[in-house]
C-alpha cells in the first residue's frame, strides 16, 4: 500500500466555514488523521449555505472543504466537551482553530494551556485581524477584500469597487496556514517541540497583493481598479473578437511579434510605440484600438487556434463546465468522485506519496452519551 506524507498526524479541527476547514482538508488529503469538532445539532455553519446541495443533500459549500475528515459533536460551552477535547489534544500533533480571539483562552484551551497537555502540539490559530488591536474586528472574506484594498483593484473602473467571485482571501489565508503548520511539524522534528502558529486574513491578503502591494511599497504607486488591464503588461488583457472575448495575455516582446504577425499588422513589431512592453503600457490605448480592429474579423475559437499555432498566450474565457472540460482534455483529473461526491482533486502531485481521498464530507455527528 502506498504510504501517504503525513501518515500518523492526527490534526484536531476546531475550524469553520473556509479557511480552517480548507487547511485542514489539504492535510487530510495528505494523509493526517483530521477530527472536525462541530457544535452538537448545528455544526459547521457551511452546512446550511444552500443551494445548491449535492445528491445526498449535502450543501456543496459544506461539501467543497470537508472531505477526509471524521466528524464528532462537542459542546465546548459545557465542562465535559471541553475535557472531551482536551482528551483529544493529548493524542494529537497539529490543532487548528478560528474562534474569535480570546475565547479558547477562557474555557481552557488557549495556547498557552494545551501546550502543558502536549508539548509537542502545533497550535495554529486563524483569525481575521490578527489577536492583538484588531481582535475584536469580524472577520469576514468581504470585509476583508474591501478594507485590504483587494475591492480597490477589482473591477471595471475605480469609482466600481468589486468583490472577486469566490473568498479568494479565505483560500489565501489557508494556504498560509498550512505552509506554517507544515514548517512547525518539521521544526518539531528538530526540537522536539511545537509551537503556536498565527495566520490573519488582512495579513494574508496584504501578501497575495504581491505586486500591486510592490508598487505602493516601492514605488509610492496607489494601484487603482483597471478592469481586465494589467497595470504593468501589455496587451495583457480580454478583447472582443466577432462573437466573443477572449483572453491575451502577451508578456514578452517575440510574443507580442507573432500576435502582430498572425494578427495582419507585423509593423506593429517594431513601431516604437509598440516594440518594447514599457512602450506597449505607455500606449495602451492606440494599441487596444487597433488589436480590437483586427480581432473583429475572426471568430474567437479561430483566434485561439490561430494564435495558439504561434505560441502566443490565448485563450476563451470559459465557464466552470468550461474549464473542467479543459482540465479533463488536459489529463489533469481535476475531479475526484467518493461515495457519490464530487469534488474538486487535490493540486499537489506528490510522486512517492500522493494524495489520498478516504472518505466524503461527513455528516453531523451525534453527541457521545
Amino acid at each position: 500500500m502506498t504510504r501517504s506524507a503525513l501518515d500518523g498526524l492526527v490534526v484536531v479541527d476546531l475550524s469553520r466555514v473556509l479557511a480552517g476547514p480548507y487547511a485542514t482538508m489539504l492535510l487530510g488529503d495528505l494523509g493526517a488523521e483530521v477530527i472536525k469538532i462541530e457544535r452538537p445539532g448545528i455544526g459547521d455553519e457551511t452546512r446550511e449555505w444552500a443551494p445548491p446541495v449535492d445528491a445526498a443533500g449535502t450543501s456543496t459549500y459544506f461539501g467543497s472543504v470537508n472531505r477526509n475528515k471524521r466528524a464528532r459533536s462537542i459542546d465546548l460551552g459545557t465542562p465535559a466537551g471541553v475535557e472531551e477535547v482536551r482528551e483529544l489534544i493529548r493524542g494529537a500533533d497539529v490543532l487548528v482553530e478560528n474562534f474569535r480571539a480570546g475565547y479558547l483562552d477562557g474555557i481552557g484551551l488557549g495556547y498557552d494551556a494545551v501546550r502543558e497537555l502536549n508539548p509537542r502540539l502545533v497550535y495554529c490559530s486563524i483569525t481575521g485581524f490578527g489577536a492583538g488591536a484588531g481582535a475584536h474586528l469580524p472577520g469576514f472574506d468581504l470585509l476583508i477584500q474591501a478594507v485590504g484594498g483587494l475591492m480597490s483593484v477589482t473591477g471595471p473602473s475605480p469609482d466600481q469597487p468589486t468583490k472577486t467571485g469566490v473568498a479568494l482571501v479565505d483560500v489565501i489565508t489557508g494556504l498560509h496556514a498550512l505552509t506554517g503548520i507544515l514548517a512547525a511539524v518539521i521544526a518539531r522534528s528538530e526540537t522536539g517541540e511545537g509551537q503556536h502558529v498565527e495566520v490573519n486574513l488582512l495579513s494574508s491578503l496584504l501578501s497575495g497583493l504581491v505586486n500591486q502591494a510592490g508598487a505602493y511599497l516601492g514605488a509610492g504607486v496607489v494601484p487603482r481598479a483597471m478592469g481586465n488591464a494589467h497595470p504593468s503588461i501589455a496587451p495583457y488583457e480580454v478583447l472582443p473578437t466577432a462573437d466573443r472575448p477572449l483572453a491575451l495575455a502577451v508578456g514578452t516582446d517575440v510574443q507580442f511579434r507573432e500576435l502582430a504577425a498572425e494578427l495582419g499588422v507585423p509593423e506593429l513589431g517594431s513601431d516604437e510605440r509598440f516594440a518594447t512592453n514599457h512602450a506597449r503600457v505607455a500606449n495602451r490605448p492606440a494599441l487596444t484600438e487597433i488589436l480590437t480592429a483586427r480581432l473583429a474579423t475572426a471568430s474567437a475559437d479561430e483566434w485561439v487556434e490561430r494564435l495558439g499555432a504561434r505560441r502566443v498566450p490565448v485563450g476563451p474565457i470559459n465557464s466552470l463546465d468550461g474549464a473542467f472540460a479543459l482540465a479533463e482534455r488536459l489529463g489533469l483529473n481535476p475531479v475526484v468522485e467518493i461515495d457519490g461526491h464530487r469534488s474538486v482533486s487535490n493540486p499537489i502531485s506528490l510522486s512517492a506519496t500522493p494524495a489520498v481521498y478516504r472518505s466524503a464530507p461527513p455528516s453531523l455527528a451525534e453527541p457521545r452519551a
